[in-house]
């Protein structure tokens, strides 16, 4: 029966790919954000050249998703169009995605596993996930790898029969969490706390928890090496150059972040407190209701098992309002814990109905399926809703990014070094040297993101020929110079409605 129940989510996802990718494909088809053409322009360069560079013949320690680079580099290797390849992948993890939210939905409520395909259809319909899926980054993949950990560790305290061989398992693919987002550490640590927890001598605990934590260090030690290597740290780039491009909301109260995020990530609006951006917000009171009888259990028993996945979705969103409490692009760094939100709140809303249902009133009855057919609707509402506003960031990028890059490539010679912030599909198309002022491969710019007047004076001292601007980043210091002259402007109608400027292209004097 299971088996069938899986057929059912395979339905669910290939119908959802085919949406989005299908409304995207009316223009032409792409990646939603600039970021995805710096993942294949890592995996291309690992593909030709065997080794993590963005730039051909400079080490670069920018990439903070090696695992996925790396899958992303096969595809190079067997001659499949990226295109295609990635969106497999992409389909692949949701695929998986659903699968373990089943999996986890049956170990944690097994008297509702009749209903194990109700959270694997509506995991891989939420939109959120779907535009992770389509877009050619990491997101869905991370999520995936998480929600199997988590579905792997719940077994294993259900039953408390953890093995030194579950210990391994546990350990390795949660270092391999770590390779596809370093947000996974958190991931392990309250693995090790649960694998603590579990009833056992002192002893048997910490060797339980040092062979997790022994099996985990060891496909991170290569990394770990390489990045510093490379730039010093034994994380990339990147790490450090978002944190410092978005200072200024860390100056807003810790609090209101918090909240801010969480809201986001439960299916709220990215500003604001009215509004919703997700069915799935409407399964808060059922996410309450879960936590609440979560905590009771897991209290009762000195364990943590209900627990542990609110813990890391919870604890997700207190990392990133404390170091980078950004909600831009529909909340992508929160995608990853919004499969826990949705798995609880339907479980707490199942518990719920079948309570009122043993109460013989045709009124509860009646109330039960309003409600489940308005959560249909309103889903499939937002499925259509996620699908048109992936087509539309496809077509920003498309046509100022892509745009911009394939200028570049026709009118500049193969040695011209280009200052930009943008730098993946200019990095991909245009294949010219680069500096990078977001920092991800020049960690040099990184103490300068705070100020604009060091900025630029960063980029006329660096002999770089030209400069590309980026919507919202006009560097109107450089542009408005009467020495800087004007050389293309996509002039893309669709970013203006955003109420953004165009990506430019401006020719410096290099002294």
């Amino acid at each position: 029966m299971i088996q069938n129940r899986r057929i059912w989510v395979l339905v669910a996802v290939v119908i959802g790919m085919a949406l989005f990718l299908g409304l995207a494909a009316r223009d032409k088809l792409g990646f939603p954000l600039d970021d995805a053409w710096i993942h294949q322009t890592y995996a291309r360069n690992l593909a030709r050249y065997g080794r993590l560079e963005f730039t051909p013949g400079v080490s670069s320690a920018g990439s903070t998703a090696p695992l996925w680079t790396l899958l992303l580099a096969l595809g190079y290797v067997l001659h499949l169009p990226y295109l295609l390849w990635s969106n497999v992948l992409g389909g692949f993890s949701l695929l998986w995605l659903g699968w373990s939210g089943m999996r986890l939905w049956q170990t944690l409520w097994p008297t509702l596993a009749n209903r194990t395909w109700l959270a694997g259809v509506v995991l891989v319909l939420t939109w959120p996930l779907l535009w992770a899926a389509a877009s050619g980054m990491e997101t869905i993949f991370f999520a995936a790898v998480g929600l199997q950990i988590i579905a792997w560790y719940a077994e294993i305290a259900a039953t408390n029969t953890l093995s030194n061989r579950d210990a391994v398992r546990l350990g390795f693919f949660a270092g391999l969490l770590i390779l596809i987002r370093p947000d996974g550490l958190l991931l392990l640590v309250l693995i090790a706390g649960g694998v603590y927890l579990l009833p056992a001598p002192m002893a048997k605990r910490l060797r339980r928890v040092g062979v997790l934590g022994g099996t985990a260090v060891l496909p991170l030690l290569p990394y770990f090496l390489f990045n510093y290597w490379t730039s010093g740290t034994i994380w990339p780039n990147t790490l450090y150059a978002k944190q410092v491009e978005y200072a200024v909301a860390l100056a807003q109260p810790f609090v209101g972040r918090f909240f801010q995020l969480l809201y986001l990530s439960l299916g709220g609006t990215a500003s604001g407190w009215r509004g919703i951006s997700s069915a799935h917000l409407l399964l808060l009171p059922g996410l309450l209701v879960a936590a609440w009888q979560a905590l009771r259990a897991d209290w009762a028993q000195r364990r943590l098992l209900f627990l542990l996945p609110l813990l890391w979705a919870g604890g997700h969103v207190f990392l990133y309002a404390w170091r980078l409490p950004v909600t831009f692009q529909h909340g992508r760094y929160l995608i990853p814990i919004m499969p826990v939100w949705v798995i609880y709140g339907l479980a707490g809303w199942v518990l719920v109905l079948l309570y009122s249902s043993s109460e013989n009133n045709r009124t509860l009855w009646l109330g039960q399926q309003v409600a489940r057919l308005s959560f249909t609707i309103i889903m499939l509402f937002f499925l259509l809703q996620g699908a048109l506003a992936f087509a539309t960031d496809v077509a920003i990028v498309e046509g100022e990014m892509v745009t911009v890059a394939g200028w570049l490539a026709n009118n500049t010679p193969p040695d011209t070094l280009i200052a930009s912030h943008d730098i993946g599909a200019i990095g991909y198309f245009a294949e010219r040297p680069l500096l990078d002022l977001a920092g991800l491969i020049s960690p040099e710019v990184i103490p300068l993101l705070e100020s604009e007047s060091a900025l630029t004076q960063y980029i006329l001292n660096s002999k770089a020929q030209y400069l590309v601007t980026a919507p919202g980043w006009p560097y109107s210091q450089i542009a408005n110079d009467p020495s800087t002259m004007l050389r293309f402007s996509t002039d893309f109608a669709l970013t203006k409605a955003q109420g953004l400027n165009n990506m430019t292209v401006y020719e410096l004097v290099v002294p």
